[in-house]
């Protein structure tokens, strides 16, 4: 289910999964797609013109000589994708390149640690994995990419001069789970306003310094409209980010899912990895016809005061947002291809993260705050192994397996406005 939770609910609220079908081509994002929905849909019919595919690094560290921020994502699960990231970061190029990464897996409590730790300095394990086992957001303690990157970008930096030295920036707002002990200490918003913290961070230290930032989050927060990280700090700095997508097919989750070996048939020749502008090419047409947002959507209820478990809350909630309606090539510039959506591989949680007994107790401790649900379930090795089982990313029946325990909450309607934040 970590693929769906490009954002993580505090409370399971609303699944919308939002296309447009072949027949529908003018209204991309605007049809509520069912769960069981027809499968005789005509495959749809994009235009445009033929993508050109170039070497993913080397293009990729070329798009700094244009912007000042390249944003991705990273630690949802796609194996395959974390470790061209991590490649990525190991080429020699990249220091020249840029300055800071900006990760979504790092409580920005514990920013100073970080620089310390990144820097070279003695910081013991213990005190530096709270950096992202701290966080808002379960799935990020139990990444086995986080495990890596943050000791990889210390070793990097230990070979580079002082002035090409990284920085790497803890994104997530500033809580301190020690002081969290009811749903009513989580849910008052500040902690739930994760692209408003992104955005500060982005704007305080590298959009007003100038800086080169590497941006990794999933790509939920960095669309380029509606109320996303990227999206709130363009408002004052426009034009200045690449959003690059991953592939991991066409239609998923959707009746066009039928088609997407059809789709990929026309990249059978593109390199691996490659990565291509979608801009005026038949790519961003079939995205914008194909894609489903896969976002789960949530209020506040009772002036932040938080029902526990799956039930249909009181008070009012939040409007389906800009970016779930937008259209594909609207929100993102660049499209990654690390292979067919089928071949793709699951990135499990590593062993010792699980056996870590303390801390899967303190995480289970802080799905119960949160409302159980999915949360609940990244707390829970039984379901952890479940959900590794399959070595593959992508589960066509994952969407399923996600809707089970929602099936008992009604929609809002038309006039329900939003009283917490989305």
């Amino acid at each position: 289910m970590k693929r769906l939770l490009n954002r993580a609910p505090l409370i399971v609220f609303l699944l919308t999964m939002l296309f447009s079908a072949a027949g529908s081509a003018q209204e991309p994002g605007k049809i509520p797609l069912p769960l069981q929905g027809p499968t005789d849909m005509p495959a749809p019919n994009p235009k445009g013109s033929n993508p050109k595919p170039g070497d993913a690094e080397r293009t990729l560290l070329a798009a700094f000589d244009n912007y000042e921020v390249v944003g991705m994502s990273a630690a949802h699960g796609n194996k395959d994708l974390d470790d061209f990231i991590l490649h990525l970061i190991r080429n020699p190029a990249f220091p020249s390149k840029v300055n800071v990464v900006a990760v979504e897996c790092g409580n920005s409590l514990y920013q100073p640690a970080l620089d310390r730790y990144i820097a070279g300095a003695d910081v013991p394990s213990s005190e530096i994995r709270q950096v992202w086992r701290n966080t808002t957001q379960p799935m990020c303690g139990l990444s086995g990419f986080y495990e890596a990157f943050f000791p990889l970008v210390r070793r990097i930096n230990q070979t580079l001069p002082s002035e090409k030295k990284l920085r790497v920036l803890a994104c997530d707002p500033p809580i301190d789970w020690s002081k969290i002990k009811s749903p009513g200490d989580y849910g008052r918003g500040q902690y739930l306003m994760r692209d408003v913290s992104i955005a500060s961070v982005m704007e305080k230290e590298v959009l007003s310094k100038r800086r080169k930032a590497l941006m990794l989050f999933g790509t939920a927060h960095l669309f380029h409209v509606g109320n996303t990280a990227v999206g709130l700090y363009e408002k004052d700095y426009p034009g200045v980010t690449l959003v690059i997508a991953d592939h991991t097919g066409f239609g998923n989750w959707t009746p066009l899912a039928q088609y997407n070996g059809e789709f990929e048939a026309r990249m059978a020749t593109w390199p691996v990895p490659s990565l291509v502008q979608m801009k005026g090419t038949w790519l961003a047409d079939l995205l914008d016809l194909t894609h489903t947002t896969g976002n789960v959507f949530f209020g506040v209820a009772d002036s932040g005061k938080l029902p526990a478990g799956p039930v249909p809350p009181k008070g009012t909630f939040s409007e389906i947002p800009v970016e779930a309606e937008a259209k594909f090539s609207k929100m993102v510039d660049a499209y990654l291809y690390l292979g067919p959506r089928d071949l793709l591989l699951n990135e499990p949680t590593p062993a010792e993260i699980v056996m870590d007994k303390d801390y899967m107790t303190e995480l289970r401790r802080r799905a119960a705050i949160m409302g159980g649900g999915p949360m609940a379930d990244q707390a829970n090795p039984e379901k952890l192994s479940e959900r590794h089982s399959n070595p593959f990313f992508y589960d066509p029946d994952e969407l399923q397996k996600l809707m089970q325990p929602l099936r008992s909450i009604s929609p809002p309607s038309g006039k329900e406005k939003m009283k917490g934040v989305e």
